[in-house]
């Protein structure tokens, strides 16, 4: 029964059969752990997780490397990286399932977790130690891990030191440049795939898209989505239909995104709408911005960025009635704004910033740095971007408002704590506005450092005044 319930869609009832079995006096045995916290990493139930693992410990399972492996999963699985890594250095054995385990476990929240970078070049070095660096999977897996992480060219490193390769190798190297901003180079990568005669997959697609939506190439993005089915046969998902609304888009060929998307022959998400919805915000196109608002109420109507959007649209033409009755609508429905923040790793600890935040117990030294960039970069001469600001006040209150936004904060206390030419980086959970986009160009030529920031879509690395995405974001 655990097993049947750990293999399906609905694995939550495995938790409440474990506590009947705890009731009864019935002991899990080695076959009964793996399905049960295989079950408990799909439900992302955490403290039943922990108290497993003290389960197994009591039981004298720590030295079966089967139920550690499982263990090492749930744990990676679950996002608590730092404790996969603690397991993992605690097991007095280790085969090929266990690194494969707490690699992929850091790929797969290294957008989440800062630390995961730190963590997988620690695992990267003990692979080295123990000559697991020529296992294809393990390669693979840090491959995907420095992408997400913003480290592309230790990505780049990885694959280049491979001595072979398959097409997830060249796959992830090519989503990671894509994703990194490196579009152009993405595109090259996968030129050198075709002829290698590799045959491609329909993620590796996904990346080519990606690549060239970030890159304006819209020409070019839809040969390929049109070589994609014809000359390798590989029927379009939504995602590779979502790839092209979005390099419709940005393109500011809106109407055009539109069209497609009623043409489309499956039936589009509210991601492909949401996607309409932001090239909507960012063109300034009110008619299908309400489309898209009205398909998205209908389909997801408790998704908050949905209605930040519409109402910086709003904002955008000075509607602050309908700005006013779509907030209203927010409390009606209960529907909270997620809070911009922003993260930056110090030292093993995550530090995170709201705008204006005074919290942190370095608040005066940081707001002595941010009077400190903004005189440096208006020496430079940046000028706030007040139609960034989508609120009903003043020009010198929108200006000071930008000043706050979180990645700018985060950036200032950087830039007290770290050392001369480090890099920098920042994780955002929302897009970066045109206003900071330019400020972080130019804090990168003026304080001469990388910045790395994730914001809720892709990288941006900036170094010596540009920017990866090349504006064009």
């Amino acid at each position: 029964m655990i097993r049947g319930y750990a293999e399906s869609e609905n694995p939550t009832p495995v938790i409440q059969i474990y506590k009947q079995m705890h009731v009864s006096s019935i002991l899990p045995d080695t076959h009964t752990y793996p399905f049960l916290l295989k079950a408990i990493a799909k439900s992302m139930a955490v403290k039943e997780g922990e108290m497993i693992h003290s389960v197994t410990i009591r039981n004298g399972f720590q030295s079966c490397v089967f139920a550690q492996n499982t263990l090492l999963h749930m744990y990676a699985a679950c996002g608590l990286a730092e404790s996969a890594h603690k397991l993992f250095g605690c097991m007095s054995e280790r085969n090929l399932v266990s690194w494969n385990s707490v690699i992929n476990g850091f790929a797969t929240n290294a957008c989440a977790e800062l630390g995961a970078l730190y963590l997988g070049r620690r695992v990267h070095v003990y692979i080295f130690k123990v000559g697991l660096h020529s296992n294809l999977h393990a390669a693979n897996s840090l491959i995907d891990l420095y992408a997400k992480c913003g480290s592309i060219w230790e990505a780049h490193a990885v694959f280049d030191e491979m001595e072979r390769r398959n097409v997830v190798s060249w796959t992830s190297l090519i989503v990671g440049l894509a994703v990194n901003g490196f579009g152009e180079d993405a595109l090259e990568l996968f030129g050198k795939l075709e002829r290698e005669r590799l045959i491609p997959s329909e993620i590796t697609f996904v990346g080519v898209l990606y690549a060239c939506s970030h890159c304006g190439m819209v020409d070019e993005g839809f040969e390929y989505f049109r070589r994609m089915r014809e000359e390798y046969g590989i029927p379009p998902k939504i995602e590779h239909y979502g790839c092209l609304v979005d390099l419709l888009g940005r393109a500011g060929q809106v109407q055009k995104a539109h069209n497609f998307i009623l043409s489309m022959p499956v039936k589009p998400n509210a991601v492909i709408w949401r996607t309409l919805l932001g090239a909507c915000m960012i063109r300034k196109n009110l008619t299908l911005g309400e489309v898209a608002r009205a398909e998205l109420f209908r389909l997801e109507p408790k998704h908050s960025g949905d209605y930040v959007m519409i109402s910086n649209l709003y904002a955008s033409e000075g509607r602050w009635s309908d700005v006013h009755e779509v907030r209203t609508t927010m409390c009606r429905k209960g529907v909270k704004k997620a809070p911009g923040h922003s993260l930056v790793e110090l030292r093993n600890c995550v530090h995170e910033f709201f705008m204006g935040d005074k919290s942190h117990p370095q608040t005066e030294e940081i707001y002595e740095k941010l009077e400190e960039m903004m005189m440096k970069l208006r020496l430079e001469g940046y000028s706030p971007r007040t139609s960034n600001v989508h609120a009903d006040i003043e020009e010198e209150e929108k200006e000071k408002n930008l000043s706050y936004h979180s990645e700018k904060v985060a950036i200032a206390f950087a830039l007290i704590n770290t050392s001369p030419g480090t890099p920098i980086r920042v994780v955002k959970n929302l897009r970066v506005c045109g206003d900071c986009h330019l400020a972080i160009k130019l804090i990168s030529k003026v304080y001469g450092r990388e910045i790395i920031v994730r914001d809720r879509s892709r990288f941006h690395h900036f170094r010596d005044g540009l920017c990866s995405c090349k504006d064009y974001w």
